[in-house]
């Protein structure tokens, strides 16, 4: 019996076996592959009768049996009994050779399982392929190839099969003609050898130890002889490679004789197929193995081939390499290890070959050659050793030739050079020079291992490593040609410069041997400035060297100067290492190395530093390591070197020492002409040292050296010199003085200057810039020199010779210059003097005689400033300079400080808008420090007269800016204001409470720009007003440190102000208004008014809207106080209310209509619904209106109230005579009314009057709500609504509905239930009101609102919608019905006594005509239970009589009523008592299963959760039919995990964790619990697995039932379900018992999971294989 249901379990199978989806073959394949797992023999055999039985079965699925079959072979080859070894080798056999053709899949998958076989039963598999393998008759393809197959799976099997094997083979070889066949003999032939190989190679483990190379060497030689001969001269390149792979094994096989005689002819032979083949890999893995085997012999024919073979390898060697092509990369492999079999026998020849062609122009043949001799260098070391002078000296030759800096610098743009001198980037790319950079990185890759192997020590290795540091200094990025060619190698392999800079710190670190070759001479490379870009590496290599031989021992002194006169001195190196430090991060962070290079080479700096440097330099370092390029402050970075360097000198205390540096400084100076930034930084340096020295020989040499040979062109050079100067003066003032004056008597300066030379020695534009320089070094003398000895030369000397240089007398006439460099300097220096003079101590006794005509000389250059652009720092300093001045004494007379004011402000704010684009940023910086600078300059002109009129005259300059038609001036004159208001209030001294009497004229100036066109603008017009009334605090007599709270509400305003919005713009400005007016003594108040008043005639429209705003503010807040003007006030109103609609005038309109509905309220509201509808904003602005007073607005409600509710809400019509549905049009009077009490409601004011009738108007609105879904506007309105607004636009969409909810909202606001409002907002409560499919759920949440924040309000509203209960609109009766059923949720209703009634009411209106209702009944009581479970008990037998009822409603189609039924169960049965459930449980359990597999979601989803609620409620106390119930709930609820809807399967999940305790089984029970938990992702396939184990553990009689109940869902609608059904199947039939098999019924499983592998989803067909596999169990 067994045996047949194996068969016809196969047969299924591999009936399923040609589906057309890969993934269902593939499973069916591994179900195959699991019944041989328990069955290998029967299923063998099944195999092996289904492929008989279907001879015409496609080969494409007889290939997936054979590879199952394969597959069950190889897993229980060792169980395999010889009876069903020989059948499957038949079969295998006969698959194999069924068709002559090559099929290439289906044969190999035969062969494959004949290999398999062989593996144990190697006799038999060969008994079987040699009786295929007939003498004289050619063998099909896939015989010989299964024989090459089982050589290599079976070496020690096969090859005694061999002998007979080539034996019959030999002749065949002759006679093959086909190609394939031939390609398929040489790759039985290379396998053979390889396998004969190998069995030699292991003859200690071989079963016949007494085999020999000699059994074979015959048959391989006449093999040997038929593919060289002739196969290999074949045009087919297939079969010459197959030829080629074959000789190179079989070549180690031949005689040895006979291998000498063929090499003369073997190896040109195969050095031909280079030509033939693109792809030669296989070519020269042959010819390896040929070499070896040649060389292994002693053959001397090798000697005569070695020419060719040489060329024909280096030819080889020198193609480009794809490295994306493994077979090109491996080819390079092979070839180099064919130069290593060359390199060990015939090191000489090679050579003598290899290093004249380093002497090429081609760069391939370069590359390739420097490949070879690296490589033969590491795998040829023994036989290369006595040959390193050779190989040095040719070596030279690419050192020579290569491209490098030291020779192409000459070639390159002078930009170009300045980048690489400084070693920064440059944006430009360098020239291709003739090149490729693959060359230079061959020779640093050769140079490496000459380092590993001890050729660096030889004569001639420092050029090695100066080709090193040379490639270490090419600029990064740029080294590499601009366009890589079509053979050029990989771009993103590494670049010349980081292999370069790799290989120098390896061959420092690793390589010991190179200690004393690099040490000391690296050091030489310190200085040149073309290694500059080498620094970093450098540095890094020496104190790695250093180190190592400071460990060693030597002597303290690392640096023997004595036998290295090439050496850089200590004060080179000490120079050359700061100065690059100054530029911290380039070159690969060379500051850092520098430093510590310094650390470590202090003691031959000089013998008593290492105390101070090891500390200093350290902190100097962890300061570099805490920032980037981007945070480190240059400033900052320089300042710490320099005072580093002023530390050490000071350690020192050498004047011959610093002498000694100071030269070396000047000395390198030159060499960073093209380094701007390092230069500036020597002159620093040169600076600090000098000041050091105390030789004024020396300093006064070294600085006329510096003056005549600096480069003025350049403004760094000048501000380095200056700097210079200006350091140097700390120590030596009045010889840098006398220098500078010695250097203008010289004959240098003079030539400079004199009218009749200019155009002989050097242009106007050059003398001009050695004034410049000159003028800047005052400058920096003055400001750096000791401010005791400045004041008594500051007018004496610096002054006079500033101006004498700047003015150039012609014919004995002053004339001013235009260069505009001078003028900057000038105005420079002179800022830097009058900062010197208000710094000293002596600055407030100190007369300043000069102060007025520099102020003048300021202000002419200021003047002289186009109005245009800002294109020069010009106007920054020189107002800088006035802001120093100004604070000096004599005080400046009046006219000249409002001619100073007037002037900055007009150059200044008179600039036009920055605007971006390129360079943005840093004409952007310059304006900001322009505006710094004017402002600074203003507040130093305020702090002279700080009064209330000094501030007044200050403001007075900038009103016109203030109320400047464009914006930009607007906002730099507001900026400067509240700069010079704030700097007031900072420095405030009342000494008496006076008062501040323009006050009130400056609140009116700047309050009304609270609302200008440009953000930045009002803002600063708060800030003006913040300060203004601390300012009038501070004179009451507040203390400065007073907060008053009213005038810190501004500051909250002020961030308001950035929003653009018109609404809340003036709302803020109403805000202000307030503020002001709270604040502002009474006598400023009319004042104020005034003010305000004219600004109502700004130009620009917000600021006279934000004038209109605070006028009206004021009046409302100070009314009182201006009794006498108020007429006035209100004429002028009046006069205003004539023009188009502005603020003022609908306040006067709006009080009109007040006074007016006071004396006839009926009157204005039967007149104001009159107006057509939609209102327009006027009259909406009118009913608002009527919100003013609270007994009025009471009024005007309930007159409203009576309009909506007395005509009916909608009338049907139809619009077509065959119509079939009416339409709803809105009634227009109700309508009207609607929108005139949201209008009126809308105002602030109705609050009081809403609050009086709240239960009236909420219970109106809400069924204007309900009645108002779907209605239809009147035709009239509906074309006023299509045609758009007139010249007075609607306020409102007139929407019915939409109408209605904004109404019901407003009324909530109003009425003080914002809270109602924000929470159904939150929720959407407000959008779902307004359809037909959400209102139901929006009255929910609006009954869900109410009873949360308005409880005590629902009493009257309950009692008030109660009465229209029996409404003849059922919308409304749906929508009384939803909001009650929403209040039971809430424990409100018991609070107020609501309980009762409430569930009255819904339950008489169980039986009502509309099935809505009735589901909302249902709800409502289910509610019930959430809110008032401690009640339920009391009514429980009421409450499950109408669940139970609903659940058995059929009137209702869609089964919503039986929904809302199944959910109140499942709430009721946790409150109810186990006694009063006891009866019901069966009936309701029998009564939700036909919704198990209901098509509805909603369904499935309830009667799944309500199953597990009722065995939640069924815990510890479960009777046995209850439980039958359960278990046959099983199926259902695992198969429906896989239900397409998220929430059916939480419903499972919940109901299987509830099932769990019932089934008394704790590894079940534990088992949902692990798996089903929230949150966790379910694997369905693990948890079927583990609670399919369970129940056929704990519950084995089941089995029978579970799989039935399976069997019913493979007919299931939804994929994923019939998919789960025989998954469980399978694993329920995995985990039972044998004992179990009675109760499984396999026929009918088979026949069903055989329909099933026909079901169109691919995944069902997958799961319907795979169980059809795990039934061989029951077997």
């Amino acid at each position: 019996m067994a045996k047949v249901y194996v068969k016809k379990l196969s047969a299924t199978l591999m009936d399923a076996i040609t589906d057309k989806d890969p993934l269902v073959q593939e499973q069916v394949y591994s179900a195959l592959c699991v019944l041989g797992e328990s069955q290998p023999e029967q299923t063998l055999n099944a195999c092996q009768e289904h492929l008989r039985q279907h001879e015409k079965l496609a080969h494409p699925h007889r290939t997936m049996i054979l590879k199952a079959m394969e597959a069950v072979v190889s897993s229980h080859l060792s169980r395999l009994d010889q009876s069903t070894a020989k059948a499957v080798i038949l079969l295998a056999s006969s698959e194999m050779t069924k068709v002559k053709e090559l099929v290439s899949d289906w044969q190999q998958a035969a062969s494959s399982v004949l290999v398999a076989v062989g593996r144990r039963f190697i006799n038999e598999v060969m008994e079987e392929l040699l009786g295929k393998f007939v003498p004289g008759v050619l063998p099909h393809c896939i015989v010989v190839q299964t024989f090459a197959s089982l050589s290599v799976a079976n070496v020690f099997g096969t090859v005694p099969f061999l002998t007979s094997i080539l034996s019959t083979m030999l002749p065949m070889l002759g006679l093959a003609k086909n190609d394939t066949l031939k390609a398929v003999f040489c790759c039985a032939l290379q396998r053979f050898s390889e396998s004969t190989l190998e069995y030699l190679a292991n003859l200690d483990q071989a079963p016949d130890p007494t085999v020999r190379r000699d059994a074979f060497s015959s048959d391989i030689f006449s093999a040997y002889e038929v593919l060289f001969t002739r196969w290999l001269q074949s045009r087919e390149a297939k079969l010459r490679l197959a030829v080629v792979q074959a000789l190179g094994p079989m070549s180690h096989l031949l005689p040895n004789e006979k291998l000498e005689e063929q090499l003369p002819k073997l190896i040109p032979g195969i050095l031909s197929l280079y030509k033939k083949h693109s792809e030669a890999f296989h070519v020269s893995k042959s010819l390896g193995q040929i070499l070896e085997a040649s060389v292994s012999v002693g053959s001397r024919t090798l000697e005569i081939q070695l020419d060719a073979l040489l060329a024909a390898l280096h030819a080889q060697i020198c193609m480009p390499v794809e490295l994306s092509s493994p077979l090109v990369v491996n080819n390079q492999k092979e070839v180099l290890r064919c130069f290593t079999v060359l390199a060990c026998c015939s090191p000489d020849r090679l050579l003598a070959f290899l290093l004249p062609k380093l002497d090429t122009s081609h760069e391939r043949v370069r590359v390739g050659t420097l490949q070879v001799v690296r490589h033969v260098i590491n795998s040829a070391a023994t036989q290369m050793e006595a040959k390193k002078p050779f190989i040095l000296s040719s070596m030279r030759l690419p050192l020579l030739d290569t491209n490098n800096k030291v020779t192409w610098m000459g070639q390159l743009e002078p930009h170009l050079i300045c980048c690489i001198a400084c070693g920064q980037d440059c944006p430009a790319r360098l020239p291709a020079l003739g090149w490729e950079a693959q060359v230079k990185r061959a020779v640093v890759q050769v140079i490496s291992a000459m380092a590993h192997h001890g050729y660096l020590e030889q004569p001639g290795g420092r050029a090695m490593v100066e080709y090193i540091v040379q490639q270490c200094a090419l600029v990064p990025e740029l080294e590499q040609p601009e366009k890589m060619g079509p053979d050029s190698e990989d771009p993103n392999t590494d670049s010349v410069r980081s292999i370069s800079v790799s290989t120098l710190f390896l061959i420092s670190a690793t390589v010991d041997r190179m200690d004393d070759v690099l040490w000391p001479y690296l050091l030489e490379f310190l200085t040149p400035v073309q290694f500059t870009q080498a620094l970093s590496p450098l540095c890094r290599s020496l104190v790695h060297l250093a180190l190592k031989r400071q460990e060693a021992g030597t002597d303290a002194f690392l640096i023997p100067y004595d036998s290295n006169v090439n050496l850089p001195s200590p004060y080179a190196i000490t120079t050359r290492l700061l100065v690059v430090s100054a530029s911290p991060y380039l070159g690969d962070g060379r500051g850092a190395a520098s430093l510590r290079l310094l650390s470590v080479l202090h003691h031959d700096i000089h013998p008593s530093l290492g105390q101070c440097w090891g500390t200093a330099i350290r902190l100097l370092v962890e300061h570099l390591d805490e920032h980037t390029k981007e945070t480190l402050s240059q400033k900052e970075w320089e300042e710490k070197l320099l005072m580093f360097l002023r530390d050490t000198l000071a350690v020192i205390s050498d004047n011959t020492w610093i002498c000694q540096l100071s030269l070396e400084m000047c000395k390198q100076l030159p060499c960073y002409n093209a380094a701007p930034q390092e230069k500036t930084f020597l002159y620093k340096c040169i600076g600090s040292t000098l000041g050091a020295t105390s030789s004024k020989d020396v300093v006064r040499k070294h600085l006329q050296e510096l003056l005549e040979t600096a480069r003025f062109q350049e403004e760094t050079e000048r501000e380095g010199l200056a700097s210079c100067f200006g350091i140097c003066a700390i120590s030596h003032l009045d010889d840098t003085l006398a220098q500078l004056t010695d250097f203008v008597k010289s004959d240098t300066f003079r030539k400079s200057i004199g009218i009749f030379s200019i155009f002989k020695d050097r242009n106007e534009s050059e003398v001009e810039k050695v004034k410049s320089a000159l003028i800047l070094c005052y400058g920096h003398v003055a400001a750096q020199a000791p401010r005791e000895l400045v004041l008594a030369r500051v007018e004496s000397d610096i002054l006079r010779n500033i101006f004498q240089y700047f003015y150039t007398k012609v014919l004995g006439i002053k004339v001013e210059t235009k260069d505009p460099t001078l003028k900057l300097c000038l105005v420079q220096s002179v800022c830097m003097v009058s900062q010197a003079v208000c710094s000293s101590p002596q600055a407030s006794t100190f007369h300043f005689a000069q102060k007025a005509e520099l102020m003048a000389r300021m202000m002419e250059l200021i003047r002289a400033e186009p109005l245009d652009s800002l294109r020069t720092p010009l106007r920054k300093k020189a107002m800088a300079a006035c802001t120093y001045l100004v604070s000096l004494e004599p005080a400046l007379e009046e006219q000249m400080r409002a001619d100073v004011v007037h002037s900055c402000l007009h150059s200044v704010l008179a600039l036009p808008p920055e605007h971006d684009g390129e360079g943005s940023s840093s004409q952007e910086s310059l304006h900001l420090d322009t505006v710094r600078s004017l402002e600074d300059l203003l507040t130093g002109l305020l702090h002279r007269n700080m009064t209330p009129q000094g501030l007044q005259v200050m403001v007075e300059h900038l009103v016109p800016w203030i109320k400047s038609p464009r914006g930009h001036e607007r906002e730099r004159a507001l900026g400067l204001s509240a700069s010079l208001l704030h700097y007031f209030l900072e420095h405030l001294h009342v000494s008496a409470l006076v008062p501040f009497h323009n006050l009130g004229l400056l609140v009116g100036l700047f309050s009304p720009r609270c609302a200008d066109m440009w953000p930045t603008t009002r803002q600063e017009a708060v800030g003006c007003v913040h300060s203004l009334l601390y300012l009038q605090l501070g004179y009451e007599g507040f203390a400065r440190d007073y907060r008053d709270d009213v005038a810190e509400r501004l500051l909250t305003l002020r961030d308001g102000l950035a929003h653009p919005d018109p609404t809340i713009l003036f709302h803020t400005c109403h805000s202000i208004g307030q503020i002001i007016g709270k604040r502002l003594p009474p006598d400023q108040l009319i004042g104020l008014l005034l003010t305000l008043f004219e600004g109502l005639e700004d130009p620009d429209k917000n600021c006279s809207r934000a004038a209109a705003v605070m006028i009206s503010c004021l009046l409302k807040e100070r009314g009182p106080l201006l009794l006498e003007k108020v007429p006035e006030i209100m004429n002028v109103l009046r006069s205003k209310l004539q023009e188009p609609p502005e603020e003022h005038v609908l306040r006067t309109a709006q009080h009109s209509v007040y006074l007016l509905a006071s004396q006839h309220c009926a009157a204005v509201v039967a007149s104001l619904l009159g107006s057509p509808l939609p209102f327009d904003s006027h009259t909406c602005t009118l009913w608002r209106a009527l919100a003013v007073a609270p007994s009025l607005t009471a009024q005007v409600l309930g007159l409203l109230l009576e309009k909506m509710g007395r005509d009916i809400p909608f009338k049907e019509s139809r619009p077509f005579l065959l119509s079939s549905t009416p339409e709803r049009v809105a009634t227009v009077l109700p309508l009207a009314a609607t929108c005139a009490l949201l209008e009126v409601m809308s105002a602030p004011a109705s609050g009081p009057a809403v609050l009086e009738l709240y239960p009236e108007l909420f219970a109106a609105l809400l069924l204007r709500i309900g009645c108002s879904m779907g209605i239809q506007l009147p035709r009239n309105l509906q074309a006023k609504e299509r045609r758009g607004p007139g010249s007075t636009a609607p306020a409102r969409a007139l929407e019915p509905c939409s109408l209605a909810v904004d109404a019901l909202q407003t009324m909530l606001r109003r009425a003080g239930s914002e809270d109602v409002v924000q929470l159904m907002g939150q929720e959407g409560g407000w959008e779902l009101l307004r359809t037909s499919e959400g209102h139901e759920e929006g009255v929910a949440q609006l009954a869900s609102a109410m009873a949360k924040h308005a409880g005590p309000r629902l009493p009257l509203v309950m009692r008030t919608l109660v009465s229209t209960q029996n409404n003849i609109y059922e919308a409304q009766r749906v929508t009384s019905t939803a909001f009650f059923a929403e209040l039971l949720c809430s424990n409100v209703v018991n609070d107020l006594l609501l309980l009762e009634s409430l569930l009255d009411h819904l339950t008489a209106r169980q039986k009502d005509t509309s099935a809505r209702v009735r589901r909302l009944v249902l709800r409502g009581l289910a509610n019930a239970m959430a809110g008032s479970p401690d009640q339920v008990r009391t009514h429980g037998l009421r409450l499950l009589t109408a669940m139970l009822g609903g659940l058995d409603d059929t009137d209702e189609p869609h089964g919503l009523v039986a929904l809302e039924a199944m959910e109140g169960l499942a709430r009721l049965l946790a409150l109810l008592e186990p006694t009063e459930l006891h009866s019901v449980l069966l009936h309701v359990a029998i009564r939700v299963r036909p919704f198990f597999d209901s098509e509805k979601t909603e369904l499935r989803r309830a009667s799944f959760s309500l199953f597990g609620h009722l065995n939640q409620a069924c815990h510890g106390n479960c009777e046995d039919a209850f439980l039958e119930q359960t278990l046959s709930g099983l199926t259902p609820l695992l198969l429906h995990l896989q239900d397409p809807q998220a929430r059916v399967v939480s419903a499972c999940r919940f109901a299987l964790c509830m099932c769990g305790p019932n089934l008394e089984c704790e590894e079940l029970a534990a088992a949902f619990q692990k798996h089903l938990q929230e949150g966790r992702i379910l694997h369905v396939g693990e948890f079927l697995n583990a609670a399919s184990k369970c129940l056929m553990h704990h519950f084995p009689d089941v089995l029978g039932r579970l799989l039935s109940t399976s069997l019913f869902y493979f007919k299931s609608s939804w994929e994923g379900v019939r998919a789960a059904a025989p998954m469980l199947i399978g694993f329920l039939v995995l985990h039972a018992e044998p004992e179990q098999a009675p109760q499984v019924d396999l026929e009918q499983l088979i026949a069903a999971l055989q329909l099933l592998l026909k079901d169109p989803a691919p995944m069902v067909r997958m799961r319907a294989a795979e169980t059809l596999g795990r039934l061989v169990k029951f077997v």
